[in-house]
């Protein structure tokens, strides 16, 4: 998948902060502003990385082909949320907290989970 379109896919996902909350903290409820201004708005303030530099981090550290990204709030923390396939084959999924690209989570996928 081209970076282009995951950046649709990742500002599809992005949830658009609250009406009333405070700085930094984000729900969907009761707002109806745009996920991509959402983003962009965020990006801009310095609160998120742009997902070009969070996945450039990454690559650093666990080089491979991403195969899907998306944005989640945890706790009120901005989290990239990105499966990718290692260079040794393995489908890692890797949270990352937005601000900063730290990594929070690394899981293996277990292919047992989809025989459900």
């Amino acid at each position: 998948m081209k970076r282009c379109a995951l950046l649709i896919l990742i500002l599809t996902f992005l949830p658009p902060p609250a009406v009333g909350q405070r700085a930094g903290v984000y729900s969907v409820q009761g707002s109806s502003t745009p996920d991509f201004e959402f983003a962009r708005a965020a990006v801009e303030r310095g609160e998120i990385l742009p997902l070009a530099v969070a996945l450039k981090q990454l690559q650093e550290t666990h080089p491979g082909q991403v195969t899907e990204i998306e944005m989640d709030q945890e706790d009120g923390l901005l989290i990239y949320e990105v499966e990718l396939i290692t260079t040794d084959g393995r489908l890692i999924e890797v949270e990352m907290d937005a601000r900063t690209g730290t990594i929070i989570k690394l899981e293996e996928s277990d292919d047992e989970e989809d025989d459900d």
